[in-house]
């Protein structure tokens, strides 16, 4: 016959299996607040400042937040409106590919990012062709099976500045500017690390030697960077009035290369929430389901 096992009794199991196996949760607690703690404390990649460089400040970027601040929800806003255009534009993008237009892109390649992509997040489409229609790109080949140079299309992906890596070294003593498509991704410390970077300059406390043609920034592993200081208070002028202070125009270049790297970031972001808000729901019904289901399955006993 079948009978009805009281709440107490279907605890009891639990609970014996809680002191029976107290040690091994005990030393897996252990290990795993030891594991944490080396990786934070220890680690050295977190200290080393010889070989990775001291180690950026986190800064509070509205990209890296995942619930709201101020009025955003972890993405590149601040949004403005520009005539003309229903679709209102993530300003500090705006402002940060002008940065690097007018002073990074000299040197630096952006080889992922195609011209079409900034259509709707910092320009408007017309402002885009207009931008792409003064490169001019090497097609074909045509009828006559040779190539010729046309205008740019938005479809065509942004210039680099040298033909190859050899004219780049040549260009620049022999060191090769990194591509900065993927550049926050790249590096340890992601936008901090590279707003850090281009901060940090300062005269060579006593004591340190750099040698000629490098200059001296903590941040950068080694302590000696082959690039020069490039940004420099007024150096641009923002459309919208913005002071190009040194660290604003940082924050801007340094936010529009975090987007670079990651264009669908905050579409990525509003699906992930979607998606967590509705597996949340099915498992609580999962959960429900198999109560109920088998409730007075597990609290019967043959006899």
């Amino acid at each position: 016959m079948f009978t009805r096992l009281s709440s107490q009794a279907t605890k009891r199991p639990l609970k014996q299996w809680v002191k029976t196996n107290a040690q091994v949760i005990l030393a897996t607690s252990l290990a795993a607040v030891t594991g944490v703690g080396f990786y934070f404390f220890a680690n050295p990649i977190h200290a080393n400042e010889a070989e990775e460089g001291l180690h950026p400040p986190a800064y509070p970027w509205s990209h890296k937040d995942i619930i709201k601040r101020e009025g955003r929800f972890g993405d590149y806003s601040i949004n403005e409106y520009i005539p003309g255009c229903v679709q209102p534009f993530k300003r500090r993008i705006r402002r940060g590919y002008q940065v690097y237009r007018e002073v990074c892109s000299a040197c630096h390649s952006l080889d992922r990012i195609a011209w079409r992509n900034l259509i709707g997040v910092s320009h408007t489409e017309d402002e885009v062709k207009a931008m792409a229609e003064e490169v001019e790109y090497t097609d074909g080949p045509n009828d006559e099976g040779e190539y010729f140079q046309r205008p740019g299309k938005p479809s065509d992906y942004m210039p680099r500045p040298y033909p190859n890596d050899e004219a780049a070294r040549a260009s620049n003593a022999g060191a090769l500017p990194p591509d900065l498509s993927l550049m926050i991704k790249a590096r340890h410390g992601g936008a901090d690390y590279l707003f850090s970077i281009l901060t940090g300059y300062m005269d060579a406390p006593a004591g340190v030697e750099v040698r000629e043609g490098l200059y001296y920034n903590p941040y950068f592993p080694g302590g000696a960077i082959s690039m020069a200081r490039a940004l420099f208070d007024g150096l641009v002028e923002y459309e919208d009035g913005t002071p190009a202070t040194t660290s604003q125009m940082a924050k801007d270049v340094t936010t529009f290369l975090a987007w670079a790297a990651e264009p669908e970031h905050d579409e990525r972001k509003k699906m992930g929430v979607k998606a967590i808000i509705i597996i949340s729901i099915l498992t609580a019904l999962s959960v429900w389901l198999k109560r109920a289901r088998f409730a007075t399955l597990k609290t019967r006993k043959i006899v």
